[in-house]
């Protein structure tokens, strides 16, 4: 007996494809464009080529940007995750605390990019933010717009404030979906803390902390509006990053070119540690 075929289900997928067709592929195309072309104004273009891309590659700028923004993601995974996972460990699993402690986690993932900018830039500032004002009358010598040091400090601690929750919520997702069973035959064969960590929650919650590892990864190496809220890439360019430099080359100094080539570039360069990140982590959950 032959089995009928029905493609009718692709016009149901049609919608979704044109949208993603003009919402990315077309301003993709259009990126792909200007990255091999110079213009003079008045609409007039001329062919550049690979020039663009060669002089990205060629540039200081571009390689300390990217230096800062693998430091600032690097820090950011090795204080969210394990902070994340101590406190989805310490939340309860069951009891009328469970979905308080679950809304005061999403709190700060509710707040908008530029708000927590926002809320940071004046919690930091001397005379009137309480984080910079008490550092200072402790004797620490706090200046967020003025110390690269300090001014590193603060987005780290706005960008763990913001997104650890992220962590939380995930991990603990997967630590609520561990069976009892689990527990009960650590508690009879007398399973120290560690040992029930070590062999029953962290092996069930490597799939979520994979999604984990790799949201927070992209995000961290994207990340615009907060810094540049808090600090604009200062002092100096300290806290510039690759995201902060596109903008400034592709809005204040109108390069479409160079911007446009830097963005595929950084592109890429996120494609391609997104990659590594779940290769390697996965590879290592198929051999255990």
């Amino acid at each position: 007996m032959e089995k009928t075929l029905n493609n009718k289900a692709w016009f149901l997928v049609a919608p979704m494809l044109i949208l993603v067709a003009f919402s990315a592929v077309v301003p993709l195309m259009t990126v792909v464009n200007y990255s091999v072309q110079d213009t003079f104004g008045n609409n007039q273009f001329f062919w550049a080529g690979t020039q663009w891309f060669d002089e990205l590659l060629q540039s200081e700028r571009f390689w300390e940007a990217l230096q800062r923004n693998l430091i600032f993601s690097l820090i950011i995974l090795a204080i969210e995750v394990p902070l994340g996972i101590l406190i989805a460990l310490n939340m309860p699993k069951k009891g009328i605390w469970v979905p308080v402690c679950l809304v005061t986690m999403a709190l700060p993932l509710l707040v908008p990019w530029n708000v927590v900018g926002t809320i940071w830039q004046v919690f930091g500032r001397n005379d009137i933010g309480l984080f910079g004002y008490y550092l200072n009358r402790i004797g620490i010598d706090y200046n967020y717009v003025q110390d690269p040091l300090d001014a590193w400090a603060t987005v780290i601690i706005m960008d763990v404030w913001h997104w650890t929750s992220l962590v939380v919520l995930l991990c603990y997702a997967g630590l609520v979906s561990i069976p009892d069973a689990y527990y009960q035959a650590a508690k009879i064969d007398g399973a120290s803390r560690f040992a029930v960590f070590r062999y029953i929650e962290l092996p069930k919650m490597k799939r979520v902390l994979l999604i984990a590892v790799l949201l927070r990864f992209m995000d961290s190496f994207m990340i615009y509006t907060e810094p540049f809220v808090v600090t604009g890439g200062g002092p100096g360019n300290s806290t510039t990053f690759l995201s902060i430099d596109l903008v400034k080359m592709a809005l204040g100094q109108f390069d479409l070119g160079p911007a446009a080539a830097m963005s595929l570039v950084y592109f890429l360069i996120i494609l391609l540690l997104s990659w590594v990140f779940y290769t390697v982590m996965t590879s290592h959950d198929a051999e255990t």
